[in-house]
């Protein structure tokens, strides 16, 4: 985050629904990816990766569940970035589909904030 710049926009006033991959769901990711991202002259597309990951808005479990449900199955994710994502039911857990195809499991859901609400996923999404 401060690599990209964006701690201090993700410490206002939001509302904020943070999808936040753990170390291991970076760790998942092709060997040097992390390392080429963190360079100075992929700034832009670090920030666009990690705000990928955050959606305007406080969405709880239940807020997202209801959003599915009432998208017959899939509830469709504006991104900060500008991108899409999908949020369907896997047995009784969230997860996520990303542009390229890719899932992510929400493995920990509700980590409330003042400014939003954190759900730690288990892969890193990828924007197109």
């Amino acid at each position: 985050m401060k690599a990209a710049g964006l701690v201090e926009t993700l410490q206002g006033k939001g509302p904020f629904t943070v999808f936040a991959p753990t170390n291991a769901a970076f760790q998942k990711l092709p060997a040097g990816t992390v390392e080429t991202l963190l360079k100075p002259e992929n700034k832009a597309t670090l920030t666009k990766v990690l705000t990928y990951h955050v959606v305007a808005g406080r969405l709880s479990s239940v807020d997202l569940k209801k959003q599915i449900q009432s998208g017959n199955g899939t509830a469709t994710l504006k991104t900060v970035s500008g991108g899409t994502l999908w949020a369907m039911m896997h047995g009784n857990d969230i997860a996520l589909k990303d542009e390229k195809g890719g899932m992510a499991m929400v493995t920990q859901a509700n980590v409330f904030q003042s400014n939003g609400v954190i759900h730690v996923v288990d892969t890193v999404v990828m924007p197109q």
